[in-house]
């Protein structure tokens, strides 16, 4: 289930991809079972920006924190207090999906199901062949490197978490990669 988060939570992007846990209970309708949530977006204005951590839950989320056949009185209730705790992501591998504006020259891919952490530190790419470089982040989980010349497939994607760990997602990006597609990489 996916969450926007605040800026606390977002962190200019570098939140996107985070997992938290997160349970209500000050409403009759709450079920006070915890539900995990990925940030996947900024939370826009009001609210988000009034409060230290604002979770804006996506409505299956909202509505699974509810006693059952309650969702739909707990969703209409709006703003409700969480409590929440971070924890790790439980992915079965990474995906990367190539931007649509990605071209021999210029490689743009948003980093999705990273297990563990969630939120990135840094990413590298290495073409074939070639040395290890920095992408930038373009916004939320979009990472782009402009090559300056022909890109060198397969090419390589090195992750970096927060916490420091690390994760390579060899030959990733296969040779004859389009614009479009998703490309995965299984680790456990």
């Amino acid at each position: 289930m996916i969450t926007a988060g605040g800026p606390s939570l977002y962190k200019n992007g570098k939140g996107c991809g985070a997992c938290y846990q997160v349970r209500c209970s000050s409403n009759a309708a709450c079920s006070g079972r915890p539900v995990t949530v990925v940030v996947t977006d900024q939370c826009p204005g009001g609210p988000c920006l009034a409060e230290a951590t604002h979770f804006d839950l996506s409505g299956k989320a909202f509505g699974a924190l509810a006693k059952p056949g309650q969702a739909d009185n707990l969703r209409n209730v709006g703003n409700i207090k969480v409590q929440y705790n971070r924890v790790p992501c439980n992915w079965r591998g990474v995906a990367f999906r190539v931007d649509a504006g990605s071209n021999p020259n210029y490689l743009a891919v948003l980093i999705e199901y990273e297990s563990g952490d969630g939120d990135l530190q840094a990413v590298e790419l290495q073409q074939r062949g070639g040395r290890w470089v920095s992408m930038q982040q373009s916004w939320g989980a979009v990472w782009k490197y402009q090559a300056g010349s022909t890109l060198q497939a397969p090419m390589s994607i090195r992750l970096t978490s927060s916490s420091g760990r690390k994760l390579v997602a060899t030959n990733v990006i296969p040779s004859g990669w389009q614009a479009g597609k998703t490309y995965r990489s299984i680790h456990k």
